[in-house]
């Protein structure tokens, strides 16, 4: 299969010049399901997931029949939204390799999937190739909690398994993913002034400081880490804080120790409260806690014999190419669809130091990752 570099290249540079921050994708879901519908879907349609997402628009899924009935449908996967500072993007193509204009985050995540996609399907209606049944699934809100993934309703999709296109590096596809469950501790004081009456306060700071401080951080093994991202409380330097919330997290890919190192963070807090003592005793009320660890996204397992696993395997063979089977320390659309049901895998596109305005990607990996979509497609 020839790809044309040149049409991949409009594409990826249209879609990263149309602004889609989280909440804020219409513009470019109506541009894209406008193309979808062009290149001859058999169903384009947008769900009702703003309602939930609080998104100017919903999911969307556009379907091809396909012309292979030897083959199980599938999916891919891509999300709309784009991380800040989005706006105004201005790509740069500097020999093989896409850039913004350094004041902005290029796109590629995940506007590079999106692309390959759109290249890898026209290649394959222009040389009139048998393909297999296959729906593109869209997301919003993906970058700011996968709220899009986590909205929608994977009954609608004919689809058995599939692949989200959302990673680093090429001819990696990531199999396992870990479970992230929030961190809140909550820590009420008591406030007096720090110069006049400072045996008169409770100082919430000092006590999730004592919390902090002898908790496990960073990498705790090789399946789980935790962090604390955010401390914030207190109202003036002359007043006793009495209030302070610390936010973090703990992922892991073994549940067990997951669930053991969030006690174990709950029970170092409640420790910290309760062990409280007046020295004085002029103060007649306690500190209090409030803790919670709600989850943020599930774990994602597949097994060996899993479709989407099989099909990679089998498309690397036809190709030629090894693949790597590998693990990810992050989580994306691909925890939530798991979840439901729908085996799937993570593919990398080759996009670099995203989340950041030094963001790039190679047109040579672009292109490398469509040859994989399209012997998924058609091998």
């Amino acid at each position: 299969m020839q790809f044309n570099s040149d049409r991949l290249t409009y594409y990826f540079t249209t879609l990263c010049e149309i602004d889609s921050p989280s909440k804020g994708e219409s513009k470019l879901s109506s541009y894209l399901q406008d193309l979808f519908h062009d290149l001859g879907a058999d169903l384009v349609f947008e769900d009702n997931s703003s309602f939930v997402t609080g998104s100017d628009c919903g999911n969307f899924v556009a379907r091809f029949a396909g012309s292979r009935s030897d083959v199980e449908p599938l999916f891919f996967n891509c999300h709309l939204d784009v991380i800040k500072p989005c706006l105004g993007v201005k790509v740069r193509k500097i020999n093989d390799i896409f850039y913004s204009s350094g004041d902005t985050v290029l796109g590629a995540d995940d506007k590079a999937g999106i692309a390959i996609l759109i290249e890898t399907l026209i290649a394959i209606i222009l040389e009139n190739i048998p393909f297999a049944p296959v729906e593109f699934v869209f997301t919003t809100c993906e970058e700011i909690g996968l709220l899009g993934a986590k909205a929608f309703d994977p009954s609608v999709l004919v689809a058995k398994y599939g692949y989200s296109l959302d990673s680093t590096s090429i001819d990696n596809v990531i199999i396992g993913a870990p479970a992230s469950y929030g961190i809140s501790a909550e820590i009420h004081g008591l406030a007096s002034h720090a110069g006049l009456r400072p045996l008169y306060g409770i100082n919430a700071i000092q006590l999730a400081a004592h919390a902090v401080s002898r908790l496990p951080l960073g990498q705790i093994d090789g399946e789980t880490t935790a962090n604390i991202g955010l401390i914030t409380g207190g109202t003036a330097t002359n007043i006793i804080p009495d209030y302070v919330r610390v936010d973090g997290e703990v992922r892991s890919h073994n549940l067990s120790k997951l669930f053991s190192t969030l006690d174990l963070f709950k029970n170092t807090f409640q420790d910290s409260v309760a062990n409280w003592h007046d020295p004085h005793n002029l103060i007649t009320t306690r500190p209090s806690l409030a803790f919670a660890s709600p989850e943020q996204y599930p774990l994602m397992k597949l097994a060996s014999d899993s479709l989407p696993v099989l099909r990679a395997h089998q498309a690397g063979s036809f190709l030629s190419r090894p693949l790597q089977f590998i693990q990810a320390g992050g989580g994306s659309d691909a925890n939530f669809f798991n979840a439901s049901g729908l085996p799937t895998a993570i593919l990398g596109i080759g996009m670099e130091n995203i989340h950041s305005v030094s963001e790039n990607i190679k047109l040579s990996d672009m292109l490398r990752t469509a040859e994989l979509i399209y012997s998924i497609l058609t091998c």
